[in-house]
């Protein structure tokens, strides 16, 4: 079910305030609707590091979700995975810096980081031969 409501200030969603863009981009992601949620924060992120910081945990959490939707895709391309191990990897440097890294929120992205270079490295490691 796509949340119509925003949990974070019981408001109904409003597509462009950052909070409820978040709501909602986490909801497609838990549907597993991993492009919508790519085209929503990639028109969306730009505006949120504008707007509120580069630091602000609402922008942290857009570059987070938008990574678990590139690598959690099952059609994740090759280049979808390296982007995503990037953005978390940046993502990571400015919470720990921001949140310090005994911040729940650091410590979420850092396993989502060790989950995208898994996801990464499983990609990239040629099957053995006979096992097509």
């Amino acid at each position: 079910m796509i949340l119509t409501i925003c949990p974070a200030c019981a408001a109904p969603l409003a597509h462009t305030a950052p909070r409820c863009v978040r709501c909602y981009a986490l909801s497609l992601l838990s549907l597993q609707r991993f492009e919508e949620v790519k085209s929503l924060l990639r028109k969306t992120m730009p505006v949120a590091r504008r707007t509120l910081g580069e630091g602000h945990r609402l922008t942290l959490r857009m570059r987070w979700v938008y990574a678990m939707a590139l690598y959690k895709d099952n059609g994740a391309t090759l280049d979808d995975l390296r982007e995503a191990e990037t953005t978390l990897e940046e993502t990571e440097r400015i919470a720990r810096r921001v949140l310090g890294g005994a911040h729940p929120t650091t410590m979420k992205i850092e396993g989502s980081l060790r989950n995208a270079r898994a996801a990464l490295r499983a990609r990239e490691t040629p099957s053995p031969p006979g096992c097509a």
